[in-house]
């Protein structure tokens, strides 16, 4: 990978609109549009729930997502009156495009944000700070929940969330082309990150051995929920990373340069047998290509 190219932003980023979680998108009077998912009775605690796009051009990821990933979008106002948009593969609703301004020192700030499932927010909240984490977003009621930010000891973002009709179950979000896929912590310390996660959410953590190295599992009642890959480089700073499915990693690569988008890794034998590709979309989010069944 190019190290001239900085794969990965700093925390210093207005996280001050993250207070939207799947129905507060809904505008005043208006019940949200939950067609596209089913939701379990029960919290699926550790699953990542959401996914928010932060970004400072919605209107280009709209033309990038669009065009990658064949998404289509409503827009909806928030009581606060600010904008959302929904996206959606085919039917199902796959993630939330929130627009923030951009920074007056140019620096980007656009980024994927992911929401775990959690029994207690406020609880997790709390137990996160005394693990040396700090509040971006302090927990706050949203229309189907609570949720909250917080930047992990070693600066990853990630939201906390606890639905009131429960969390979008497995079938609904079962991944796909289009869809989320998988969603993993580039971490400086995967020991120390899951021990940290763990008491947090309450994971079962385990070690796996794969191509490159030792690989993170965090799993929850049975299910893998998401993983923690080791820091290559020092270069990159910490952050949770979105994969969402493609039929065809390398010819998704290509696609996304002609759509605007940055090659950060291309796909290679020696990373998951030349699967994926990590690309930044036109405002510099950076999200994971993985190559999945079309199915």
């Amino acid at each position: 990978m190019d190290r001239q190219t900085t794969l990965i932003h700093g925390t210093k980023w207005s996280l001050c609109v993250l207070s939207v979680l799947l129905g507060s998108c809904a505008a005043p009077g208006r019940v949200a549009d939950e067609s596209g998912l089913t939701f379990s009775k029960e919290p699926l605690l550790g699953k990542v729930v959401w996914s928010d796009l932060v970004t400072d051009d919605v209107e280009a990821a709209r033309r990038f997502y669009g065009g990658l990933l064949g998404w289509n979008f409503e827009e909806s106002t928030l009581p606060t009156g600010r904008k959302y948009v929904i996206a959606r593969s085919g039917t199902a609703i796959v993630a939330g495009l929130v627009p923030v301004s951009q920074r007056d020192d140019g620096a980007e700030i656009s980024r994927w944000l992911p929401y775990i499932s959690v029994a207690d927010v406020d609880a997790a909240v709390a137990t996160a700070t005394a693990g040396g984490a700090s509040v971006a977003v302090g927990a706050r009621d949203v229309a189907l929940g609570r949720v909250a930010a917080i930047i992990d000891p070693q600066g990853a973002v990630v939201g906390l969330a606890r639905s009131r009709i429960g969390d979008p179950d497995d079938e609904a979000t079962a991944p796909g082309a289009g869809r989320r896929v998988w969603t993993e912590l580039l971490s400086n310390d995967p020991a120390a990150s899951a021990a940290f996660y763990d008491s947090v959410v309450d994971y079962d953590v385990r070690t796996v051995s794969r191509r490159g190295g030792e690989y993170t599992l965090l799993s929850s009642g049975g299910v893998d929920r998401a993983g923690i890959l080791s820091n290559p480089t020092d270069d990159w700073s910490p952050v949770w990373l979105t994969s969402f499915g493609v039929p065809d990693a390398a010819a998704a690569a290509a696609k996304a340069e002609a759509l605007g988008g940055r090659l950060l890794l291309a796909p290679a034998p020696e990373v998951r047998d030349g699967t994926m590709t990590i690309v930044a979309d036109p405002s510099g989010a950076i999200v994971v290509l993985q190559q999945v069944g079309a199915g």
